[in-house]
């Protein structure tokens, strides 16, 4: 199922919210229009949470079934609201805006280029799956240009050849290309996204919807 939604005017629901197949994320204080939409769409359960006192969770964390990672702004008590069964990692180096630099599922996980060997080692230790550091479309921020499932990933539409080898490889899932909100290639931006569902910004054509229920085995 895949749902349209705003965050208080604003379309790109992946700067704000993020999702696995377990839980999903939104800033304090959210709509209960879009609280509500996230349960349908995603059939999770909805945790409000803010991240150093920041709204923008979905640049600032990223998850998979088995763990969350989290920016280094986040203080004791945004982790204390964290479930009980998801490991956590704090990212404490320059890249740690992890919802932008990190693209994930429960079957892998893509990191931004610039990161350490070290940091991986830990992401692939709490999210449970391999890491491989690279870029899409030459961008390093992947989890910005990209929703990534067990079932699909759809990317920026100016990734090449060799990208999209490299991302059916690494997740061992189709590829997709494809835009939401009226043409933006920003994905991670504009939607969040699981297993069983897509939430997606409401500026987005029924083409760029149809696009992503192909590329995420929705239909």
């Amino acid at each position: 199922m895949i749902s349209l939604a705003n965050h208080k005017g604003n379309q790109y629901i992946g700067v704000y919210c993020a999702a696995s197949n377990k839980y999903a994320f939104v800033p304090r204080g959210a709509d209960r229009t879009l609280i509500d939409t996230i349960k349908r769409a995603l059939r999770v359960e909805v945790i409000e949470i803010t991240i150093g006192g920041s709204p923008i969770i979905g640049a600032l964390m990223a998850l998979n079934s088995n763990g969350v990672v989290l920016s280094s702004l986040a203080t004791e008590e945004d982790i204390a609201e964290i479930p009980d069964d998801l490991e956590v990692a704090i990212i404490e180096e320059r890249y740690n805006a992890a919802g932008n630099n990190i693209l994930v599922s429960d079957k892998a996980a893509m990191l931004h280029p610039g990161a350490s060997a070290e940091t991986a080692e830990e992401l692939s230790d709490v999210l449970g799956v391999e890491v491989v550091r690279s870029t899409i479309a030459n961008i390093p921020t992947v989890g910005s240009v990209a929703l990534a499932t067990s079932k699909g990933v759809v990317c920026h539409p100016r990734a090449s050849q060799k990208d999209i080898e490299r991302l059916k490889e690494v997740f061992s899932v189709p590829v997709t290309l494809a835009t939401l909100n009226y043409g933006t290639p920003w994905l991670g931006a504009c939607a969040i996204a699981n297993d069983k569902g897509a939430v997606v910004g409401d500026k987005s054509t029924p083409i760029e919807i149809g696009k992503i229920e192909d590329g995420l085995g929705l239909i």
